[in-house]
């Protein structure tokens, strides 16, 4: 008979963004008549650029003709793409990453997820906490965290970073020394940054024990502070103890359309193995790589007009953060972030829970919201709210929120 993978029955609940979906559902069926704000998922409002459009015009037009079709993708994507990507995402910025270096991806989520597979499942992973849930849940679906303990809301295998208010929401290098080292900077979901001497010593610890850094980097195009790194390879020795995975869906709009990628640096090995080597032939017997079409439409992007476009798009939700966080200091509530990242932290007044603010805010102002504890232990108390409504949208919410 067949067998089921029994670590999927440790994971505790629904998934995080599941769970706040059904409730709001309900509340919206029972509640036909209210005007609900949704600033909790982290999907974006704004229509994909006209550079963009254009590119999947063409795209599409090709795959038309016999001459120009395309089928499947080459399993790292196209040149085209994986070119621009090194020229103006790396050489830019004084980094040189080589094409074959990059593997293009469905998406950060995909690839936060799946990277995971090519590591041992003995190896213990270090998380920020708060932080993004799928780092942990893929590893709990491995098998590599251990028991979950309800009354802490921990795994036994994982080593908990804190990342709170007395420590600016970043963490501090951990006592146990790790395998895996999970880092997302700009940070979801407090929006916290460090600077590059701060990440330089996270890659000189990883080094010295010999730990890989996962370093998420997909809200950089957010970074509004010179001091802030773009890219963890700005650091000397990153490259051989860092990957970094990089997202469309928040700097170019692509939550609908899915595009990402991965860069794993030759120089990373584990003895004399080559972590490139592993995942290209994972990525090669699990393709999640993406269609023609949308590397055509990634790569336009990298255009004149593209780069003007999304920049534009951009500032568009940072001007949202600074309504969002503004109005909710006058409004007297404590709050983070929304400077170099498209997030709100703000801490639950008068004692309530994360998911008690949930239910109040939304049965009282109609604004949907993220509880805190959904992103970690030390969530709890707080709650996240998203930049990436419109702009009238936001500016109701906030004065809903105001006059509560």
């Amino acid at each position: 008979m067949f067998k089921i993978n029994e670590n999927y029955l440790k994971l505790p609940g629904s998934y995080l963004f599941s769970t706040i979906g059904k409730k709001v559902k309900e509340y919206a069926l029972a509640n036909p008549d209210k005007k609900i704000i949704r600033l909790g998922i982290g999907d974006v409002t704004l229509p994909l650029a006209p550079a963009v459009i254009d590119a999947l015009h063409v795209a599409v037009d090709e795959m038309a003709r016999k001459e120009t079709f395309k089928g499947y993708a080459p399993d790292l994507g196209y040149e085209f793409l994986r070119s621009a990507i090194a020229e103006q995402d790396y050489k830019s910025r004084g980094v040189t990453i080589a094409t074959d270096e990059i593997f293009v991806s469905d998406g950060a989520k995909s690839d936060s997820a799946n990277i995971q597979e090519i590591f041992g499942e003995n190896n213990k992973i270090a998380v920020c906490d708060p932080v993004y849930p799928v780092y942990v849940d893929s590893n709990v679906m491995a098998g590599r965290t251990g028991e979950y303990l309800v009354d802490s809301g921990k795994w036994t295998n994982v080593i908990y970073m804190p990342c709170t208010k007395e420590n600016n929401f970043a963490p501090e290098l951990p006592k146990e020394n790790p395998d895996i080292i999970y880092l997302c900077f700009p940070n979801n979901p407090t929006g916290a940054t460090i600077t590059k001497d701060e990440l330089q010593k996270w890659v000189d610890y990883a080094n010295k024990v010999g730990a890989v850094i996962i370093y998420d980097a997909a809200y950089e195009a957010y970074i509004s502070e010179e001091n802030i790194p773009h890219t963890i390879y700005e650091c000397d020795g990153s490259k051989t103890c860092a990957i970094e995975i990089r997202s469309y869906s928040k700097n170019a709009g692509f939550t609908g359309t899915r595009l990402g990628f991965t860069v794993v640096p030759k120089k990373l090995k584990c003895g004399d193995v080559m972590l490139n080597s592993l995942w290209a032939r994972r990525h090669g017997t699990k393709f999640n790589g993406a269609p023609y079409i949308m590397q055509a439409a990634g790569a336009a992007i990298y255009s004149e007009e593209g780069k003007k476009q999304t920049k534009e798009q951009i500032a568009y939700y940072m001007n949202n953060a600074k309504v969002i966080r503004e109005g909710l200091k006058s409004a007297g509530y404590c709050v983070s972030g929304g400077v170099n990242a498209p997030y709100i932290w703000l801490e639950t007044p008068r004692s309530l829970t994360s998911w008690e603010f949930f239910d109040y805010l939304l049965s009282n102002a109609n604004v949907v919201g993220t509880p805190g504890s959904g992103f970690g232990p030390n969530g709890e108390g707080y709650f996240r709210l998203t930049a990436f409504g419109t702009y009238e949208s936001t500016l109701e919410a906030i004065e809903r929120i105001k006059s509560l």
